[in-house]
């Protein structure tokens, strides 16, 4: 069982900065591809950014050129730096570990709440 939680919500104004982090427990963390994920109020849960175990990144076109996804094998986390934030980035966002190995291996946090809003 992987543990994945994150961290770094909270309220912003627009046209500001937010760094999410998410931790994952376990020694294979470099063998899972890492997810960002958001769920709006009355929305379906959409996919934000992607990175996989090698490092390559995959971004929704409403994000791109905005948020950066990266992560960190030596420290089990992975990041989400969003830039440029406005109104329509409020959700709630998740953090997906998804092993290479084993695709039933598949763990989401407990999301974290960002609001953009002045």
């Amino acid at each position: 069982q992987v543990q994945v939680v994150e961290s770094g919500g909270g309220l912003v104004q627009p046209g500001g900065s937010l760094r999410l982090s998410c931790s994952a427990s376990g020694n294979i963390f470099s063998t899972y591809a890492m997810g960002w994920y958001r769920q709006a109020p009355g929305k379906q849960r959409e996919l934000v950014a992607h990175i996989t175990s090698g490092g390559y990144t995959n971004y929704a076109d409403f994000v791109k050129g905005r948020f950066t996804i990266s992560r960190d094998n030596a420290k089990n986390t992975v990041y989400l730096q969003m830039n440029s934030l406005n109104s329509e980035d409020t959700a709630v966002y998740y953090c997906n570990a998804q092993s290479d190995y084993d695709l039933s291996r598949d763990y989401w946090g407990q999301g974290t709440q960002i609001t953009v809003s002045f």
